[in-house]
């Protein structure tokens, strides 16, 4: 079978998994004595959808390799695609019961990949509804994801030509200066949307217009999120829907790796301000 039958069987596998993650969070929103690979507190509900997607993704016939922002190296499996997961993106928002999601990219290539390596990304949508966006060949998808882990078409995704929310993250007095007055003429163009799960901002973005952003910080200038297991994946999406995406100066899609759990300033949305950043921070 080709690789793009495994991609489908990637994302089947995904969504067979989305309900049994999202109902099992119920008992796991304690945090455990444990910190991932980016020094980050780990939940027990982390953990828990970690290993359940790397059973079930390792098991797809045609995954070479599964790689999570939760575990320290590569599970190689065989020949095939590499798989890399954001089991739980935005696990925080557990404890107050907001949204989060999973984020899945699939590369051709081995581990670290540049965005030019994916094949195919998508992120699932622990919200009222669980929902997943595929993007592949171009084109972004939105299904409904059903009690019983099935997938059903509800649109293509396109980006909105009239922007309407904005989302940044980060501590405002960590924001360095130009981006600070980039996000100053935003705010007066745009309305805040910000609910502190990175899938769930883009989301918004990707449904109503906008800008993402997770910047660049003074206490950290690569920022917070994962290139791999996030920015990638969401650069791709977002681009598949008629936006763009950005480090800073160039394409997320165009960053070259040095390291798996390598991080990067993340902004994506509509073109427009996607470049007036980029101008804002040259």
């Amino acid at each position: 079978m080709g690789s793009d039958d495994a991609v489908t069987r990637v994302f089947d596998a995904v969504a067979a998994t989305a309900p049994e993650v999202r109902g099992n969070l119920a008992g796991r929103r304690s945090y455990l004595d444990a910190e991932n690979p980016s020094g980050e507190s780990v939940l027990d509900a982390d953990v828990y959808a970690d290993d359940l997607l790397e059973e079930r993704l390792t098991a797809v016939d045609g995954v070479g390799a599964y790689a999570s922002e939760e575990r320290e190296d590569v599970v190689e499996v065989g020949e095939g695609l590499s798989v890399t997961c954001d089991p739980l993106d935005g696990s925080s928002n557990l404890k107050p019961n907001n949204t989060m999601g999973t984020i899945v990219g699939v590369y051709d290539a081995p581990l670290p990949a540049a965005g030019r390596d994916l094949v195919a990304a998508a992120f699932v949508l622990y919200g009222p509804i669980t929902t997943m966006a595929v993007a592949r060949d171009g084109t972004p998808t939105e299904y409904l994801v059903t009690g019983d882990g099935t997938r059903e078409e509800l649109r293509d995704v396109e980006l909105p030509d009239d922007p309407v929310v904005y989302g940044f993250g980060g501590r405002v007095p960590d924001w360095p200066a130009d981006f600070e007055s980039y996000a100053r003429e935003v705010e007066s163009e745009l309305k805040l949307r910000y609910g502190g799960a990175m899938i769930g901002d883009v989301n918004q973005v990707l449904t109503y217009g906008g800008v993402f952003a997770y910047p660049a910080l003074e206490s950290n200038p690569n920022g917070k999120l994962r290139l791999q297991f996030e920015g990638t994946p969401i650069g791709y999406i977002v681009e598949a829907a008629g936006g763009a995406s950005s480090d800073g100066e160039r394409s997320l899609l165009d960053v070259e790796p040095t390291e798996l759990h390598q991080r990067t300033p993340v902004y994506v949305g509509n073109r427009e301000f996607v470049d007036r950043l980029e101008a804002a921070l040259a």
